[in-house]
């Protein structure tokens, strides 16, 4: 039965281009999800947009001698130009800078004002006296209190994830000038966290314990034991969303209030381009809300979020928040300051037409739960040795037999032997199996899965070796080569979340619009034959190419040589 779904990828910081870090975290498995939910006859919206608030986009400018909206206009163009052309297939990729997202916002920080849902205090923060200026969140660096990391900012650390306030820092010191800080008193407006504690631990602690991640609970867990205390949602800043109440001149609102709320404003722009209604996906109790992240974003959206949700009183809270780990290059963590990291840019123009190598790479070593590591020679044996060697394999073998028994026109199966019907049964249970995966989020399981249908074709051939067969049971080939073409179907099929691009070349060497039943995930799970008699597929084209030596050094020196 089809079902509503808002799907939602963090919003990128639009302060540098994306890296492979953040495409096994976040993109590709919310894409993934996304185009499995689609496919499977599901009512979708997936969004994302630019999160162009926030210190570390001002810092930048800092040092360009630049504005923030320069910096952003830059890196919201080339982030958005480079998630389309892999392929990425966001509904909606929207901006916090667009006037729909700063209304939103600052509607939904009035209605949480007037409702009595924040604490206004005053209190001493830290000040750049050379600078003339408050130094929230990035502009302050110190030593962690949890990991002892010398560089954390003043609202997270990127070394152990850990959030926390500036006044948590040890040794603190302005990122701007270097020099010691003094205290001066400022007034900010803080959420309540504290009276969404039972709402929390109920629906977290006891609701989701054994449906979310073990990763995702056991921080939610850790927050919630300690006690949640009131948060700060503004900042003295002068690039952001405007406190939108009076005495709160030179206040924005903080970024992870106001970046959340770009999910919802992106759906407003996509509904409002559509002529449809924004409402069905964020507040009615029927549609599933799905956030995906990295681990660094879980409390803000597993606490602060739904809190913010559950303020406002109109909105769904998240069925799900299927977090990933983090990524890490050659055996080291990726670092952008350092350049160490592989830039989508870079990949999309070293390795033209290779978007779905780079998919199926970062898939089946996605850090679902575990810290994972990125190399090139694994990038190099995973495209040569399975792509190449399976999947393309088992479809150029397929087409080039039908193309020179058959004049490219597929055959009338006869009877089936036992080994037939044990291949299509095998497929079947692998399409089960693939849809139970992705419904429970286990990306990696699922992507192996479907190379199993290749593997399982590969070796039915090599088993029943129609090109010896040929000479003494003519009719016995017909039906081998039509099984082998029904896998080539399913393959097309089942790839498409995974492999897109790849998904469409299959379809097309098989003239999949010319069938007499339409190539959907419904007619695949009915086990019907998909593939038609008679009909004339088209020439064999390459789906991979293998991968040289050289081509992987080059990426090696070149990495080596940014660093």
């Amino acid at each position: 039965m089809s079902k509503t779904y808002t799907i939602t990828a963090a919003l990128p910081y639009t302060n540098g281009p994306i890296h492979i870090g953040h495409l096994a975290g976040v993109y590709i498995p919310a894409d993934i999800y996304a185009r499995f939910l689609r496919i499977t006859g599901n009512d979708v919206v997936y969004i994302c947009g630019s999160d162009e608030h926030g210190v570390p986009i001002t810092i930048k400018a800092k040092k360009e001698n630049k504005t923030p909206q320069q910096i952003v206009d830059r890196y919201h163009k080339n982030i958005k130009e480079s998630f389309s052309e892999f392929g990425i297939s966001f509904d909606n990729y929207s901006r916090t800078s667009a006037k729909i997202h700063h209304k939103t916002a600052s509607d939904f920080f009035l209605k949480l004002f007037n409702n009595g849902s924040f604490k206004e205090i005053t209190s001493e923060q830290y000040y750049d006296e050379d600078e003339n200026q408050f130094l929230p969140d990035r502009f302050l660096v110190g030593t962690c209190p949890k990991c002892g990391f010398e560089e954390s900012y003043g609202d997270q650390c990127e070394k152990c994830g850990t959030s926390h306030n500036s006044s948590d820092l040890i040794n603190p010191k302005s990122s701007i000038t270097g020099n010691s800080p003094s205290l001066k008193s400022t007034k900010h407006w803080y959420l309540k966290l504290d009276m969404f504690q039972e709402f929390l631990n109920k629906w977290i602690l006891n609701e989701n314990k054994n449906y979310w991640k073990s990763n995702v609970y056991g921080q939610c867990k850790s927050w919630l034991d300690d006690g949640l205390k009131p948060r700060a949602v503004t900042r003295d800043l002068d690039w952001g969303v405007p406190v939108p109440i009076e005495d709160a001149a030179g206040k924005v609102l903080y970024v992870w209030f106001d970046a959340p709320i770009g999910y919802i404003s992106s759906t407003k722009e996509w509904a409002e381009r559509n002529n449809t209604s924004w409402k069905k996906y964020w507040m009615n109790e029927d549609t599933e809300l799905i956030h995906f992240i990295g681990k660094d974003n879980i409390v803000f959206h597993c606490i602060i979020f739904p809190s913010m949700l559950k303020a406002h009183g109109d909105f769904i809270i998240p069925k799900n928040v299927p977090a990933n780990e983090f990524l890490n290059l050659e055996g080291s963590k990726i670092s952008t300051s350092k350049n160490w990291a592989v830039w989508l840019p870079d990949y999309l123009k070293d390795f033209q037409d290779k978007q779905d190598v780079l998919r199926y790479v970062l898939t089946i070593n996605a850090p679902e739960n575990k810290d994972n590591d990125f190399t090139w020679k694994d990038f190099q044996n995973r495209n040569n040795g399975e792509l190449v060697a399976i999947l393309g394999n088992f479809i150029n073998r397929v087409v080039v037999l039908t193309k020179k028994y058959y004049d490219s026109a597929i055959p009338n199966h006869n009877d089936l032997l036992n080994i037939d019907k044990d291949v299509i049964k095998s497929a079947n249970n692998s399409i089960d199996k693939i849809e139970q995966l992705l419904a429970n989020f286990k990306f990696r399981d699922a992507c192996s899965e479907f190379m199993n249908i290749a593997r399982l074709g590969n070796k039915y051939l090599a088993d029943e070796e129609p090109w010896k067969v040929i000479k003494d049971d003519p009719e016995r080939v017909k039906t081998i080569i039509f099984i082998s073409l029904h896998l080539s179907s399913i393959l097309s099929i089942v790839s498409e979340p995974f492999l897109p691009f790849t998904s469409i070349k299959i379809k097309r060497i098989l003239n999949s619009s010319n069938h007499d039943l339409d190539w959907t995930w419904k007619n695949l799970k009915e086990n019907k034959f998909l593939i038609s008699n008679g009909v004339i597929i088209n020439e064999p084209e390459l789906l991979f190419s293998r991968i040289e030596d050289s081509e992987i050094q080059y990426q090696i020196d070149k990495l080596n040589s940014a660093n």
